[in-house]
C-alpha cells in the first residue's frame, strides 16, 4: 500500500495548477523563472535590423551598415538587448552551470517577434558549436540547450563542427574578432549532403559583433545551404 500511495501523491502534486518557482529577477513567489511583470518590464519588443538585430529607429527594416555591406545571414533575430536582467541570467546559464535557465530563456526567445515564423520555416536548427576545450571546461553547450527548447525535432548538433579552439572574443576589436574566428568551423563530410538547399537556423546565446555567427554562416553557405539565419537571446554592440 505504501508505494502506490506515494506514487498517487506524486502524480497529484505534479498535476497541481499554477507556477511553483521564484522569479530570478524580482524574487516574486509563486512565479515562473521570469515572472510576467519582469518580462513586461524588461523584454518589451524593440525595432531591430532584420540582418543584424541591432536596434533601429522607426520602421527601418535594415540598418545602413547591412545595406552597405550585407552580412552572410539572411535574417538575424534577438529577443532582448544584452543588459539587466538578461545579462545576469545568461551568465548564470553559461558560466555558473545553471542549465535549467535554458528552458525559460528559450521561451523568452520563442515569444519574441518574428521568431515563431522563422522557426516554422526552418529545416534544420544548428546550435553554434563549442570547441572541445571549451566544452570540457563548461560541461555543456548552452546554445544546444537553447536550440532544443526552440525546435527539438529539428536540432542538428553533428553537421557543423568547431575545429579550432579560439580565445574569448571579449576585449577584441572587430578586425581581431574576425581574424580570431576565421577558419574555426567546418562541415562534417558525411553529413554535408543534408545541408544542400536547406533552410538553416543558427542558434547562440549572445551576439556582439557577429563575427562568430558570420563565420559559421559562410561555412554553411559554402556547403550548399539554401538560406542561413540566426536567432540569439540577446544582442549587444561592440564597444
Amino acid at each position: 500500500m505504501f508505494r502506490p500511495t506515494i506514487a498517487r501523491m506524486t502524480r497529484w502534486l505534479a498535476g497541481l495548477p499554477g507556477p511553483s518557482a521564484v522569479c530570478v529577477v524580482c524574487s516574486a513567489w509563486p512565479a515562473r523563472t521570469f515572472c510576467d511583470s519582469c518580462v513586461q518590464r524588461f523584454a518589451q519588443p524593440v525595432q531591430r535590423c532584420r540582418s543584424c538585430a541591432m536596434p533601429v529607429a522607426g520602421d527601418i527594416d535594415r540598418c545602413g551598415a547591412c545595406l552597405t555591406n550585407p552580412p552572410p545571414l539572411d535574417a538575424c533575430l534577438a529577443a532582448v538587448s544584452y543588459e539587466y536582467p538578461w545579462d545576469r541570467s545568461i551568465a548564470a546559464l553559461k558560466f555558473r552551470g545553471h542549465a535549467g535557465l535554458a528552458s525559460a530563456l528559450g521561451l523568452l526567445v520563442r515569444s519574441a517577434p518574428w521568431v515563431e515564423p522563422l522557426l516554422e520555416s526552418t529545416d534544420l536548427v544548428l546550435p553554434l558549436p563549442l570547441s572541445a576545450e571549451r566544452l570540457r571546461e563548461r560541461g555543456f553547450n548552452q546554445a544546444a540547450l537553447l536550440a532544443r527548447q526552440l525546435a527539438p525535432a529539428r536540432v542538428d548538433t553533428r553537421s557543423l563542427l568547431r575545429i579550432r579552439h579560439t580565445p574569448a572574443l571579449s576585449g577584441m576589436d572587430l578586425k581581431n574578432r574576425r581574424t580570431n574566428v576565421h577558419g574555426a568551423f567546418a562541415i562534417e563530410p558525411a553529413r554535408a549532403h543534408l545541408l544542400a538547399n536547406r533552410r538553416v537556423l543558427l542558434v547562440d546565446d549572445v551576439m556582439t559583433s557577429g563575427a562568430t555567427l558570420h563565420e559559421a554562416a559562410r561555412t554553411l553557405h559554402q556547403a550548399g545551404a539554401g538560406t542561413v539565419s540566426a536567432v540569439v537571446i540577446a544582442r549587444t554592440s561592440l564597444d
